[in-house]
């Protein structure tokens, strides 16, 4: 697996326990997240079909949800992700300013996504926005800012990746696959059910080896970390950690995988949680007007060095 080249000192409260080791996923349980992770009230309503929030049942979008997680789960393997990590943790696609990526994605509907049909450069805006509301203050502006980043990744699939191995959520490989993932009989035909080490409940990792040392299936998420750390963003660690797991559904929100935690998982697992109230209720909100929003943006932007252009 290829190690990303640039340092990336600058990022979080410490470099310390964040660097890619040579053939795995860097460590982060030796460092504690600040503070906790308040609970968001209200109710969570219905999606933008008027259906309940994460149907992978009979939603609106079935046929197209189903056929991505299909492939997904056919395709993905070990080999499959060290093949995307090695093509793509090289940032030789491009230089880009996060806004102008955001306007690329007006193009992109995610196609696992059974709760919305809008672009997914509305969606950005309209989690950073709920974040913004119920975590207002400088002190929580990372937060407003995660929320805008967290699916830029999703680029890929403008650059000619499938969606399979861009959206949806995500899940480790290299251990026997969890049934709390989505449309688990899907596994059946992946070639690592049949492996005689990937197949099995630790698979190549050791217990308690902390989730942060798990190879998580490629998608948006990953790539998006990688690419603020490359660029020396200075967000806190709590933001990247979200940016990172906010699809690692089976872990967050299913308890699945617990046996890799390490103690310090659970502080990191406390703000992938909260965030992922935003991000999944905030579909349901009216299209905010993305233009008025940005100079606050922008100014987060520069704020945490990300405002010019970055490499992709």
């Amino acid at each position: 697996m290829e190690t990303p080249t640039s340092s990336a000192a600058s990022v979080g409260h410490s470099e310390e326990g964040l660097r890619l080791k040579a053939d795995d996923f860097e460590c982060l349980n030796d460092m504690p997240l600040e503070g906790s992770a308040p609970s968001t009230p209200g109710d969570v309503g219905k999606n933008a079909f008027g259906d309940d929030f994460r149907n992978y049942a009979n939603s609106k979008r079935q046929e197209e949800v189903e056929r991505n997680y299909r492939e997904d789960h056919t395709k993905m393997t070990v080999g499959v992700v060290k093949e995307k990590m090695a093509k793509w943790l090289k940032f030789t696609h491009g230089e880009y300013t996060i806004m102008e990526v955001i306007e690329m994605l007006d193009e992109l509907v995610d196609e696992s996504d059974p709760d919305n049909e809008l672009p997914n450069s509305i969606h950005d805006f309209q989690t950073a926005e709920r974040i913004r509301k119920l975590y207002p203050g400088e002190e929580y502006d990372w937060f407003h800012l995660a929320g805008l980043l967290h699916d830029l990744g999703k680029v890929l699939a403008l650059w000619g990746e499938p969606q399979w191995c861009v959206v949806g959520d995500t899940y480790p490989v290299g251990c026997q696959h969890s049934d709390q993932i989505v449309f688990p009989h899907f596994f059946e035909t992946n070639p690592d059910t049949r492996h005689p080490v990937y197949s099995t409940k630790n698979g190549m990792y050791k217990p308690n080896c902390g989730i942060t040392n798990l190879m998580m299936a490629w998608g948006h998420d990953e790539y998006m970390y990688w690419v603020l750390k490359e660029n020396k963003c200075t967000l806190p660690l709590e933001a990247l950690a979200v940016i990172r797991y906010h699809s690692f559904y089976p872990w967050h929100t299913h308890g699945a995988y617990t046996h890799f935690e390490a103690p310090q998982d659970k502080a990191l697992k406390k703000w992938v949680v909260e965030f992922n109230k935003f991000d999944l209720y905030s579909k349901s909100d009216e299209v905010p007007n993305c233009e008025e929003l940005k100079p606050y943006y922008a100014g987060l932007l520069k704020k945490y060095g990300i405002d010019g252009k970055l490499r992709w």
